[in-house]
């Protein structure tokens, strides 16, 4: 399996089934160096919640490449409007594609996209997501706080990779993040959502020697714009 950072909270997770993509802000990231067009073949898109950083080019994407939106109801709805592909989920639930199993989890945030007016529309819940992919389970935190059954999560789910946000001002920063991890247990970590904007600029090296005094059972790696790792 090979994990690959695009950047923010977007990943590209190629696995021997099928490639998946989550939260693919890509235009309007100052720091993106891929397109939407640049993707051809995948096999989902994950989208954790309906703010711009994170639904991003997922209706674009989904429209040149037939690839699902799967995401909560409410916001897989909206996206079905805008001409999407879409699986619905919610909370709690759980799916096998056939790409892997996909089981979405809560997130303490909230979830809106923008109309074409400016106008807020609601769009569900904000969720994370753990997705089981040739075996190994990866937790993707999407944007939330730390809450207490992230301890639930890592106890029913022998995390190989967590995501986590550290940016702080609308997520967890980074002393959240690193108890988050003691709470979890993954073997890896891979910080995201800090740095695209200056309201959430992170030291991500503190975090890492944090992460390495404070959750022995993890080894943090902060990783490039595109940078990928293999597991």
């Amino acid at each position: 399996m090979k994990i690959i950072f695009h950047g923010h909270a977007c990943f590209e997770i190629q696995g021997n089934s099928g490639s998946v993509l989550i939260d693919p802000f890509l235009s309007g990231n100052p720091m993106a160096k891929v397109k939407p067009d640049d993707f051809k073949n995948l096999s989902g898109i994950l989208v954790s919640h309906g703010h711009s950083d994170h639904l991003g080019d997922a209706v674009q994407i989904s429209k040149n490449t037939g690839a699902p939106i799967i995401a909560v109801y409410e916001l897989a709805r909206y996206c079905e409007r805008q001409g999407a592909t879409v699986h619905s989920m919610h909370i709690g639930g759980k799916y096998k594609f056939p790409f892997g199993l996909v089981r979405l989890t809560q997130a303490l945030h909230g979830s809106a996209a923008e109309s074409s007016n400016g106008e807020l529309v609601y769009t569900g819940l904000a969720c994370g997501f753990l997705i089981q992919i040739d075996g190994l389970w990866l937790y993707h935190a999407g944007d939330t706080g730390l809450f207490g059954d992230m301890e639930l999560i890592g106890r029913r789910h022998p995390i190989e990779v967590a995501m986590v946000p550290i940016g702080d001002n609308f997520v967890m920063g980074p002393e959240e993040a690193v108890y988050a991890c003691q709470l979890l247990k993954p073997k890896q970590v891979i910080p995201m959502h800090y740095n695209t904007f200056p309201l959430i600029k992170q030291d991500v090296t503190e975090f890492i020697n944090l992460l390495h005094r404070k959750a022995l059972e993890s080894k943090g790696r902060a990783l490039n714009y595109e940078e990928a790792i293999e597991i």
